[in-house]
């Protein structure tokens, strides 16, 4: 826990931090990754293009 002192003299407030633990067996399946943006699959599909030239 730290002390951050506000935009005024004479006040502060706390800050904390919450750790949360997650227990992954072996049978967890993995989560998908995430979906390219746009920007990633137009590159992906230009150079795609570019090879089957």
């Amino acid at each position: 826990m730290t002390i951050e002192h506000a935009p005024r003299p004479g006040l502060t407030w706390w800050t904390t931090v919450d750790q949360v633990e997650t227990v992954v067996t072996d049978t967890t399946p993995e989560p998908e990754p995430p979906r390219p943006n746009r920007a990633t699959r137009r590159a992906l599909a230009r150079a795609k293009r570019k090879a089957s030239r």
